[in-house]
């Protein structure tokens, strides 16, 4: 009997011993690609430029061994000492990284491993985000599997243990009582249910967290609008047509007269093709048909229709019907000027690569502890009046700019002038 219990822990330890070491490799991947998406992502990418550099390689092009420990726990110091630093920031100017003195060495390496075996993976479907979900449904899938298996293996070796526990016990003449079938065994029993309990309670936890996020949201538009075209190939600024958005707490969708400012000259499209994601290609010169009939312009004699009702526009003219893709609950409150004119933040910090979008989708989750971690992340531009630098909207912190001068602090955050205070952003 201790002869086939000595097996069966070591063949349960075996099995948990291979799980282990064939899951090693992807755990540690995970762990890099888990940090560098709650740290890295909002300004950097793998394997392409973004609003920082890509990281794959970035230890191949680094002049020593630990630069980057030093350059992310402090680049503004790395600035002023450093000429590769130095050239960073000169190429990547206004963009300052931000300082991550938190981050281990070992946290650095992780991040700098998943970049550096980062493949893009294969679009499987039209819809934006669809890149990168199967394979991360994948692994949960493949993790699930093997739990299964493994809670599957170890239900039959108790099964196992008993039976051959009750044929030893036969052997030598004891006598016990029929074991209890796993069907009514409370112990089996009580682990079923709390398994089904915790199960139950994870999902409808992240379920009611996951009500009205619209992350990769893209609705489709009355007119096929490409802020690819607009905004990337011919370098129209955001704030030419969403004005408001450094001015008022609404970024403003551009009425139908800002676009015909342009396409009064402009009735063909002759750039490259608009394809959608789902390969469908998109003519340029139609859509451009579609703006002149709400905006009640005739292209063949360069003019307006009469307003032969009395209403005050071109007969025909209306309102362009667009679909609202970003939406934030009635409690919350979001000032984009606020963010634009006084954070000094750019368009791409919210909406993600908008120049590159041939039709714009929700980027980011919009969640609380999303908008949490970039105050407790982003600097503070405060005005320097020996050079009359910096925003005057912060003059009034004298205490931070006089600790910044005798350096107890070498930075401020917005969580540290009240950029996580919950009346700040709830009503």
């Amino acid at each position: 009997m201790i002869r086939y219990k000595k097996f069966m822990y070591r063949f349960v330890a075996s099995l948990i011993i291979i799980a282990f070491v064939s899951n090693n490799n992807a755990f540690a991947q995970g762990e890099g690609e888990a940090i560098f998406k709650a740290q890295c992502a909002n300004c950097h990418k793998p394997d392409q430029d973004y609003t920082g550099p890509a990281l794959k390689g970035a230890r191949d092009r680094e002049p020593s061994k630990d630069w980057v420990y030093k350059w992310v726990a402090n680049p503004s110091g790395m600035i002023a000492s450093d000429a590769y630093a130095k050239g960073l920031a000169e190429k990547w100017k206004p963009t300052i990284m931000t300082a991550f003195p938190n981050l281990k060495k070992a946290e650095i390496d992780a991040i700098l491993d998943y970049c550096d075996a980062y493949k893009a993976p294969e679009p499987t479907s039209g819809k934006p985000g669809a890149v990168g979900a199967p394979e991360d449904s994948n692994s949960s899938l493949m993790f699930g599997i093997l739990t299964l298996i493994l809670a599957i293996v170890a239900f039959i070796l108790l099964q196992v243990n008993s039976n051959l526990r009750k044929l030893s016990d036969d052997k030598e003449g004891v006598l016990r009582g029929e074991p209890v079938p796993f069907y009514r065994n409370k112990t089996y029993l009580m682990s079923a249910v709390l398994l089904l309990f915790g199960l139950g309670g994870y999902y409808t936890i992240n379920g009611a967290m996951g009500l009205g996020r619209m992350q990769n949201y893209q609705p489709e538009q009355p007119i096929y609008y490409s802020h690819k075209v607009h905004a990337g190939t011919n370098q129209i600024s955001c704030l030419y047509c969403h004005g408001g958005a450094q001015d008022s707490k609404s970024g403003s969708i551009p009425s139908v007269n800002v676009c015909m400012n342009c396409h009064m000259s402009i009735k063909e499209y002759k750039g490259e093709a608009i394809v959608k994601e789902d390969g469908t290609q998109v003519n340029g010169t139609a859509e451009i048909q579609k703006l002149y009939a709400y905006a009640g312009w005739n292209p063949e004699t360069k003019a307006y229709n009469p307003d032969n009702n009395g209403d005050g526009a071109p007969d025909g003219s209306r309102p362009i019907e667009w679909v609202k893709i970003h939406n934030l609950p009635d409690h919350v409150y979001f000032n984009h000027s606020q963010h634009i004119k006084v954070g000094k933040q750019q368009c791409q910090t919210c909406h993600g690569n908008i120049q590159e979008m041939p039709e714009v989708y929700q980027f980011s989750d919009l969640s609380m502890g999303w908008c949490i971690n970039c105050h407790r992340e982003s600097k503070v531009d405060f005005y320097n009046k020996a050079d009359s630098t910096g925003n005057k909207f912060y003059s009034i912190y004298e205490k931070f700019h006089t600790d910044l001068k005798n350096k107890k602090m070498d930075s401020v955050t917005v969580e540290k002038i009240g950029g996580t205070e919950c009346q700040k952003c709830h009503y």
